[in-house]
């Protein structure tokens, strides 16, 4: 059977989310003492923690996330090991060839990006990840991917809260969401996975409908 890794960053008050994003929290709303049950309220963005960003994320003619196949959230993984890169790195298509031309053999799979950045999730430092440029971004999809999982906040470099050359065109973003693809981020743990032989990714989304996203537990099953 392998064994199974949670490669999910709990969902809790005060967590980090991208630049501008609603805010995160949770409390109690009923309480088995007085109630009978114990129930949470949330409040969070569909982007919230591990989660997929459909088309529909960055282009309204695009689909959304109730119209895509359920086999785009699971399948066989191809690790992508780019650990070790300075802050805010590009990361290009010569760094992603030993996992693309695993891909060419593997069609279908789910490629795992692993910057090793979420060593600073809950850090400021997590908003100067290592980012895929338009290139690599195509360079996967000529290889045949579809579904794309990060541990970072984004596949695209995050413009600091403030900045006035910040620039929100995610390029990466519609490279891969324009070839009908789907991208999973704020993964943890994907280290784990550098080295196995058989790896399997879960990344189905809360059902949404008409969503540009959603929550995730995102799980692997190791062979």
């Amino acid at each position: 059977m392998g064994s199974w890794l949670d490669l999910s960053v709990p969902l809790v008050t005060g967590m980090p989310v991208y630049p501008g994003d609603p805010e995160v929290e949770v409390s109690q709303a009923l309480w088995a003492s007085r109630d009978g049950v114990n129930v949470q309220r949330l409040h969070l963005g569909s982007q919230s923690g591990t989660h997929v960003d459909a088309p529909y994320h960055v282009d309204d003619a695009w689909p959304t996330l109730d119209a895509l196949p359920l086999d785009r959230f699971a399948g066989r993984a191809v690790v992508a090991d780019v650990r070790g890169l300075p802050a805010r790195s590009p990361i290009t298509p010569e760094l992603l060839t030993p996992a693309l031309s695993r891909l060419r053999l593997e069609p279908g799979s789910i490629l795992l990006l692993v910057t090793g950045w979420s060593a600073h999730w809950g850090t400021a430092g997590y908003l100067d990840h290592p980012w895929l440029t338009p290139a690599a971004a195509e360079a996967m999809v000529e290889a045949g991917v579809r579904t794309v999982a990060v541990d970072a906040l984004s596949v695209d470099a995050t413009p600091r809260p403030g900045d006035p050359d910040a620039d929100f065109g995610l390029p990466a973003h519609r490279v891969l969401c324009g070839a009908g693809g789907v991208i999973a981020e704020n993964l943890t743990g994907l280290e784990q996975l550098v080295g196995a032989r058989e790896v399997e990714v879960f990344l189905f989304p809360l059902r949404l409908p008409a969503a540009d996203g959603a929550p995730v537990r995102a799980v692997a099953r190791v062979g």
